[in-house]
């Protein structure tokens, strides 16, 4: 029986390729995850109650983007508000508008539904998770 032969050189740079792309593929998937796109691993609704603003601010029929305090508002009719977080569902981005009543995900493209959250374009499959809000004194109030 003969010795075992070393590895071709072709051999050896096709897994050395193949490895720098799985290590390329999971760096990719990483910058997907929630915690790199969430803001700092802030939770997706508020914890305490936030002040938004003026009510007046949302127009009846319409939608208000809060993208610093990842909330989308909307008010169906007058005086009655609903609100949703404004970070995807998918990996965790925080939406960048609304384009006629839907929320856009600037990372991957998901779309929301601003007056119920709904996912309206994938990737995200969940929808936005709701937010009490009320108005008070003229001002929004969420959380």
């Amino acid at each position: 029986m003969s010795a075992p032969q070393p590895a071709a050189r072709r051999t050896v740079l096709k897994g050395a390729a193949a490895l720098a792309g799985a290590a390329g593929a999971g760096l990719t998937l990483a910058a997907c995850s929630t915690a790199t796109n969430s803001g700092g691993g802030t939770p997706a609704t508020p914890t305490a109650p936030v002040e938004l603003g003026a009510a007046a601010d949302v127009p009846v029929g319409g939608a208000k983007l809060y993208r610093e305090k990842k909330l989308i508002v909307s008010c169906p009719s007058e005086g009655r508000y609903t609100a949703f977080s404004a970070q995807c569902t998918h990996a965790g981005c925080v939406l960048d508008k609304i384009v006629e009543g839907e929320g856009n995900c600037p990372c991957h493209g998901s779309r929301f539904d601003v007056a119920t959250g709904a996912v309206l374009r994938g990737p995200a499959t969940d929808p936005l998770p709701a937010v009490p809000v009320r108005a008070e004194n003229g001002r929004l109030i969420a959380g």
